[in-house]
């Protein structure tokens, strides 16, 4: 298993050089890449971020977010490479409660624990209570590859503002967009 982990990474890597120094101005390709490089190194090998900027259609803008849409923030959170300390523009600001779950890829790779976050309105089995830790839920979300569909469990919840947005990854690459989802208090001013 060991191997197979340093052959994607080196794998990975060799690809984003490649796309790097062809300078195929391919937005969409260099950050699936660059997220791919970064994902495989936080327990999330072989998943790609979904930069489609689309919401929950009941999701709830927030009215009066801490941090305003287009306003510059920088990330205290570290839930993939080159987050932590990175310079971010918000692109949405809602409010909702999130969850931390552990699920099970649809596509057959290994399990993917304690990630954060999805919202309310990404699990299938919400309602307007917020459901407790160690429960059994199906993902709506798809802002992984295999994640839409698949079953979790609940590590922990929080009700707050919840942000999307766009950054510079400190490790370098091309700006991830729409990155969902940070909470507030993983946000600075910068």
């Amino acid at each position: 298993m060991k191997n197979r982990k340093i052959y994607l990474t080196v794998a990975t890597l060799a690809t984003a050089l490649t796309l790097a120094a062809c300078g195929t101005g391919n937005e969409e390709t260099d950050t699936a890449s660059s997220e791919s490089s970064s994902s495989t190194s936080m327990n999330m090998e072989g998943m790609m971020h979904n930069d489609s900027g689309e919401i929950p259609a009941d999701l709830e803008k927030a009215e009066d977010p801490k941090y305003e849409v287009g306003s510059t923030v920088v990330i205290q959170a570290d839930h993939m490479e080159g987050m932590k300390g990175a310079e971010a523009t918000i692109v949405g600001a809602f409010n909702t409660t999130v969850y931390e779950v552990s699920y099970q890829p649809t596509t057959g790779s290994e399990r993917v624990e304690n990630h954060k976050w999805v919202t309310q309105e990404e699990i299938e089995e919400a309602q307007d209570e917020v459901i407790a830790n160690g429960n059994e839920v199906t993902l709506k979300a798809d802002h992984m590859e295999g994640m839409d569909d698949a079953p979790a469990t609940i590590e922990a919840s929080e009700t707050t503002t919840i942000y999307m947005i766009d950054y510079e990854p400190t490790t370098g690459g091309d700006t991830v967009k729409n990155h969902k989802w940070v909470t507030e208090k993983e946000l600075s001013e910068d």
